[in-house]
Parts: structure tokens; sequence; C-alpha cells
């Protein structure tokens, strides 16, 4: 079990530098790996100045979803959709007529970071299912720029 919160010396340190802690930002995540829910519900909320920290099961931390069981299915659906509606920006420029060339760094500088964001922290606790998931936005992307492209039109002479 996890559980972090900003200690008195932490505090104090902020408050030389004249800074100081948002308590009423301050959320509190417990994350288990083994054992029962039940065990943290009797756990005390911690105590602030401006009241107690609301506990949260899940939380966006330096743009990653995090999930109080270590799960990183609020991470994978929040990249599939917004990897999805920027698809949706690259088929529409598909149908502008934008070159091929200029979808490709469209991918590449816009909807590729958004995939690989931060991957090395999350991609070895997803499961197979979800790699797949991400992976389809690859090749989603690959059909919108290429194949649009490279459909040609023959027509058989009638006999």
């Amino acid at each position: 079990m996890v559980r972090v919160h900003v200690p008195v010396a932490a505090a104090l340190k902020l408050r030389l530098r004249n800074m100081a802690v948002n308590y009423s930002k301050t959320k509190e995540m417990i994350m288990l790996c083994h054992g029962p829910p039940s065990i943290t519900a009797n756990l005390p909320l911690i105590k602030t100045t401006t009241g107690h920290t609301e506990r949260v099961d899940s939380t966006k931390l330096l743009g990653i979803h995090l999930d109080s069981n270590f799960s990183c299915q609020p991470h994978i659906e929040a990249i599939l959709a917004k990897a999805t509606q920027r698809l949706y920006f690259l088929k529409q420029l598909t149908r502008a007529g934008v070159p091929h060339f200029q979808l490709q760094h469209f991918y590449l500088t816009v909807i590729r970071p958004v995939r690989e964001y931060a991957s090395p922290v999350w991609h070895h606790l997803i499961t197979n299912k979800q790699s797949d998931q991400i992976e389809a936005i690859q090749k989603r992307a690959i059909r919108i720029i290429y194949l649009v492209h490279t459909t040609c039109h023959i027509q058989v002479p009638s006999s």
C-alpha cells in the first residue's frame, strides 16, 4: 500500500521559499497491489489546515492517468479518445487534398506523440488487447495516409 502526502518538513521548506501547498487541489489516492479494497476504507483521511484531503480512485498526474489498482485502462481510454479525434482531422486533411508527405508529417508530429507519451512508464503494464488497440491507431493512420493516395482506377475494356 502506498500513501503519499506532503510531510510537515516539506511544507516548511515550501513556506521558507515563499511557496505554499494548495490544499484545495491536494488529492489522496491509495494504491493497492494485493488485497481487497475494503482495507483502505477504514484509513482516516489526511488532515490539512483547510480540512481533509479528497480521496480519489484515479487521477491524472504529469499527463498519465493513474488508477488506484495499477490499471492502465483509464490512460489507454484517454489515449484512444485523443488519437481518434486527431485521426478524424487527418481524414479531413486527406479529403482536402493535402499531399501524403504532409499527412505523414502531421501523423508524426500530432498523433504519434499522443500514442507514445511516457510509454516507458506504462507500456509494460498494459495487456495485449490494450496494446492492439494502440497499434490500431497507427494502422488506421497508415490506411488514411497511403491507401487513399495509392488507389488507382483501372478501366477494363468491354468486349
